[in-house]
């Protein structure tokens, strides 16, 4: 049975300007990286677990408040770093600028400890359309998330979300196969995504 269904747009879910996004992965040095070996993704047997994203929280990279606004919602702990002096975890408003973020402090020599993105199998999500785009709904609670690495990504479908268009992750592959099907894009996982991918987002 579809978890998809259509209901009236939250005013308050509004995208924002895309003209704002920021990329950083200029250096020669990301643009090469990829995430295989690298990236934690939860499979560490004493990784945090995730929490639900508390009241008034901002994404690390563009600085929204992250449970005003549509589209899934990533958290990342780190080893004995604080990402933009709070407690950890890391948290962002869209996938592709949580991977953004993690090659860069991969590349400085961060470590992440456990990497957990909204799961939409697990989650009554629905998708809505707004200002001509088709969004999909937050989920900020704890129970919401999973690791990076055990979804399938569905890479630049036209399912949007609040940085455009993100990788919206299903712990249960059929799902992420019903929902390409549905809404285009293409299939991958953790260790799949690479900064072309990411810079190939957003829009």
């Amino acid at each position: 049975m579809s978890r998809v269904r259509i209901r009236q747009p939250d005013r308050a879910a509004q995208p924002m300007s895309l003209s704002r996004r920021r990329f950083l992965l200029a250096s020669a040095g990301v643009a090469s990286a990829s995430t295989a070996g690298c990236l934690g993704g939860g499979d560490d047997a004493d990784a945090p677990e995730p929490i639900t994203v508390p009241e008034g929280a901002t994404c690390e990279v563009c600085g929204m408040v992250i449970r005003q606004h549509p589209g899934p919602t990533t958290e990342i702990f780190y080893r004995d770093q604080q990402p933009s002096g709070h407690e950890n975890p890391a948290r962002f408003d869209s996938v592709w600028e949580a991977y953004q973020y993690e090659f860069e402090k991969d590349d400085a020599g961060w470590e992440d400890v456990a990497f957990y993105v909204t799961d939409y199998s697990s989650v009554d999500y629905e998708t809505f359309e707004d200002g001509g785009d088709t969004l999909i709904t937050r989920h900020y609670e704890a129970s919401s998330f999973a690791p990076a690495s055990e979804v399938t990504y569905v890479v630049n479908s036209e399912v949007k979300g609040t940085m455009g268009r993100d990788l919206l992750g299903f712990t249960e592959r059929s799902d992420a196969e019903a929902f390409q099907s549905e809404w285009g894009g293409s299939l991958t996982t953790h260790d799949g995504v690479t900064p072309e991918i990411i810079a190939g987002l957003g829009t």
